[in-house]
């Protein structure tokens, strides 16, 4: 009976353990209260900014640490770390601010703060690294709520792990008694999986032009959406002084579903969706803004100053979980045609009353002009936040094209239907004997290239859909494609560019004289690139490896400017090229990027006026990058060469930030290895093709989440799924999308498993009371038999060493269980007294990057003497 009594023992300390661990969650915050930072003793509630909320739920409180701002328009940032290591989700907001000393505040969710002070001035930035707008609240502006097992997912592998609050005060008078702020928020965070991840899905206009007295001028953005279904819950709408209404729709087979439609000159808050909408594969995603440019002398352009403007369209949506992505952007209008049957009421300027608009914007007039140099400093924090998505660029391994028989690949490009077209030199070859001192070609007697130089294939599965090109090169190299399909190639041996339409045996357009090298008006010296304005129809070709010049030509081929001049000595200047190599063009921005080669980096300049604007290079690049790409919505892609000896950079791939010139990923492929990258192209989706001179091959990679992955082949589509998470970035289309209702089956089906963790969690939970029950059973049955059989005598040998179990189940007893508290303070969740609170808010108006009134937003070693032709 000893032993029984003994084991019983052993099982009960085991399992009092296992309850306390269940019972402390807040042990796991030690870790956040070692690095709390010391808060004003005015502000209420600091003193415990981590609160237990039951078994796998907290709360996380996010306070100013008692500022006093001294000058109106101030935006000051604080950071929270998330207190714990592994996945979280954040249900509910609960904000604390008075619309008497606050303007708007913002909630940030990233990895590095920008400051690690107690709080700083937002002009520094919020974040180092990326950042995403979890939550906003501004004065006089109506709540919203997450829906129902909605949740922003923080913390692991993917989520941020530190929270930035900012502050926006705009008028300081509330503040001449010196009081101190602690506003704030506070979250309602739980370890619970939520089977809908929330996210954000912004459409911006980067290029609209409000002429000076203009009464109506529309900016209008829309993107094909190419994802699994999201469901719409919350919007917000964003300009500066001259917007009048802000609409956004859905246009599913012609028709216009109205998501939200709301003055920008009111409290700019998340209004609800007032009916729901899903959006489906292959739905159109569309918005305008209206604005007036009456009361401007100037033209108004998009930028970050209360004198520039901006139109914004944010969408607050959710996925199911292993679908979701957290981010989304739209800058571009992908069909202006269809903004003919826009409704009506997006054309009708919503009134607002003359005392609502200081409140609702809390500006002072006082405002530092835009700099017109360069919209550098128009592309604001809110792109900023956008394009900080995270992702990862992946070679596509099963893609087939990379098995092609090729010659050198020089150039690629994607045509209208994004298919992959490859431009290569077949059996020729550019090596030492190809040109003598002068540049002439020295091997004219081999002829043309008897191959075709110029192949269309499937992006999906490489197959070949139509060549051209066989008799008419000698040593190709640059291609680009303009928005009617035609081809545009150089041939640095003939020291010409060609225009080729895509199924004429022809050119179009011929620049340059045959076999003639020259530096003049009608002479070209190996030129490498071509880029096509798809507004004004304006050519711009870099020339090239004898000359260093980038020239543009009208849209007939007449010669209109041109600028570059060769590198000097030492550093190389702005305006100056060592092998103008590759170009992009950039209609969002008006301007014109060049892959400076020889020099390491990539110069953009204006459209209009060939002007400098700046200068992007990295460490990372070496000393040679060799093409670069742009893609609608703010992202670059690079290639860049091969390290010299001593030198320890790789050759690989670059995805950068357009508007900083930040490098977000790089990528490198994982069967065969780079020799010499010579052109790289991207799609919208962040599919990427990368063709390499020497190895004679071409690459596929994909954009994917930052997580292990699988493939999953399903009817008309190729998708990356993320392994039990999230999955891609990408869907390929491959012939015809999936059908719409086989995705919302596959969201159901998930749905389900989803709902089963909760049912796990109560039976482990109900696996873990039965002991207790049984074993309290037991003790009573041993208790009564040795009261029975022993008497009195019993009772006391009882009371040596069960009693004192007994005692100890009662609570008596240092360290106790009681179990009654410990099962009354762990009842089921309920959200009385913390409803779910909205997402409200005005803008961010604080560029991360730059000091003005809004959104925020190298050297190159001496040349070697003779570098390696392609």
């Amino acid at each position: 009976m000893a032993g029984l009594v003994n084991n019983l023992l052993i099982l009960f300390v085991v399992f009092q353990n296992i309850c306390l661990g269940f019972r402390s969650p807040l042990s796991v915050f030690k870790r956040y209260k070692d690095t709390t930072r010391p808060l004003s003793s005015e502000c209420l509630g600091s003193d415990r900014p981590v609160i237990s909320l039951g078994l796998s739920d907290f709360a996380l409180d996010i306070r100013m640490p008692g500022v006093t701002p001294k000058q109106s328009d101030t935006y000051l940032c604080m950071s929270v770390p998330l207190p714990v290591d592994d996945e979280a989700y954040v249900v509910d907001f609960k904000p604390h601010a008075s619309m008497d000393t606050i303007h708007h505040m913002l909630l940030f969710g990233c990895n590095e703060p920008s400051s690690t002070e107690n709080y700083w001035d937002c002009d520094e930035g919020t974040c180092k690294d990326k950042s995403n707008i979890l939550y906003a609240w501004a004065r006089n502006a109506p709540p919203t709520r997450l829906p129902k097992g909605v949740g922003f997912r923080v913390g692991g592998e993917t989520g941020g792990r530190f929270f930035v609050l900012q502050v926006h005060y705009g008028d300081i008078s509330a503040f001449r008694d010196k009081h101190k702020d602690c506003s704030g928020v506070t979250l309602h965070l739980t370890h619970q999986k939520q089977p809908l991840i929330a996210g954000m899905y912004l459409m911006m206009s980067v290029n609209t032009v409000i002429p000076p007295g203009e009464k109506v001028v529309d900016a209008d953005i829309a993107c094909h959406y190419k994802r699994f279904p999201m469901h719409l819950f919350a919007y917000r709408v964003h300009t500066h002084r001259l917007g009048k209404v802000v609409s956004g729709y859905r246009v599913r087979n012609g028709q216009w579903t109205l998501i939200g439609r709301q003055s920008p000159q009111l409290p700019q808050a998340f209004y609800p969706v007032e009916h729901p909408v899903d959006v489906n594969y292959d739905d159109i995603l569309a918005a305008r803004c209206v604005f007036s440019g009456e009361g401007r002398t100037t033209e108004t352009r998009i930028g970050g100053t209360a004198n520039d403007e901006m139109c914004n369209f944010y969408i607050m949506y959710y996925m199911e979980a292993k679908h979701a992505v957290s981010y989304m952007t739209c800058t571009q209008n992908a069909n202006p045609e269809m903004f003919r049957n826009i409704p009506q009421e997006a054309n009708i300027p919503i009134p607002v009353k003359s005392d609502m608009l200081k409140v609702t914007h809390g500006h002072h007039e006082e405002t530092k002009g835009t700099d017109k140099s360069s919209l550098l400093q128009q592309a604001k924090k809110e792109e900023e936040e956008i394009l900080d998505q995270d992702f990862h660029i992946e070679e596509a391994v099963e893609w087939p094209g990379l098995d092609l028989k090729l010659g050198q690949v020089s150039g690629l490009a994607l045509d209208p239907e994004n298919n992959l077209v490859i431009f290569h030199r077949g059996d020729h070859v550019w090596d030492e004997n190809s040109f003598d001192s002068k540049f002439v070609y020295q091997q004219r007697g081999l002829g043309p290239i008897e191959q075709n130089t110029i192949l269309v294939l499937n992006p999906s599965n490489a197959k070949l859909l139509h060549s051209m090109g066989k008799s008419l090169f000698y040593l190709p190299h640059g291609l680009s494609i303009d928005k009617n399909g035609n081809y545009w190639v150089t041939d640095v041996a003939l020291h010409q560019v060609f225009k080729l339409g895509a199924h004429d045996k022809e050119p179009l357009l011929i620049l340059g004289v045959a076999l003639q090298p020259g530096s003049d008006r009608n002479h070209f010296c190996q030129p490498t690139d071509v880029a096509v304005d798809p507004i004004t129809g304006s050519i711009y070709i870099s020339d090239g490896y004898c000359n260093s010049r980038v020239i543009q030509f009208s849209p007939k081929g007449l010669y209109v400017m041109q600028w570059g001049e060769e590198t000097s000595l030492g550093r190389a200047r702005p305006g100056q090229f060592h092998i103008p190599h590759s170009l992009a063009l950039i209609p969002d921005f008006s301007q014109l990027c060049v892959a400076d080669r020889e020099n390491g980096r990539i110069q953009c300049f204006k459209l209009e006026t060939g002007e400098f604007i700046r200068e992007i290079k990295h460490k990372l690049f070496g000393r040679e990058l060799f093409a670069v790409s742009y893609v609608p919505g703010g992202f670059l892609f690079a290639v860049n060469g091969m390290p010299y000896p001593g030198e320890a950079e790789p050759v690989q791939g670059f995805v950068m930030n357009f508007s900083t010139g930040e490098i977000i990923d790089t990528f490198i492929p994982l069967r065969k290895n780079f020799e010499m990258p010579h052109d790289v192209v991207a799609s919208e989706d962040k599919t990427v093709f990368v063709g390499d001179v020497h190895a004679r091959a071409v690459w596929k990679f994909a954009s994917i989440e930052k997580m292990e992955h699988r493939s999953v082949k399903k009817a008309g589509i190729e998708v990356q799924e993320i392994k039990e998470s999230e999955t891609i970035v990408e869907a390929r289309l491959k012939n015809t999308p999936e059908p719409t209702d086989h995705l919302k089956k596959q969201e159901k089906q998930h749905l389900v498993q989803q709902a089963s963790t909760g049912v796990s969690f109560v039976l482990i939970t109900t696996l873990l009371i039965i002991p207790v029950v049984v074993l309290l059973a037991i003790l009573l049955f041993i208790w009564w038999k040795k009261t029975t059989v022993y008497g009195a005598d019993g009772e006391h040998k009882l009371g040596s060493s069960s009693g004192r179990i007994l005692g100890k189940l009662r609570g008596k007893g240092g360290g106790g269980l009681n179990l009654g508290n410990f099962f009354a303070s762990h009842k089921g969740y309920s959200r009385k007294g913390f409803d779910r609170l909205s997402t409200e808010g005005s803008d961010q108006e604080k560029d991360e990057d730059d000091g003005t009134d809004s959104e925020e937003e190298c050297s190159a070693p001496p040349p070697p003497s003779a570098p390696s032709s392609s």
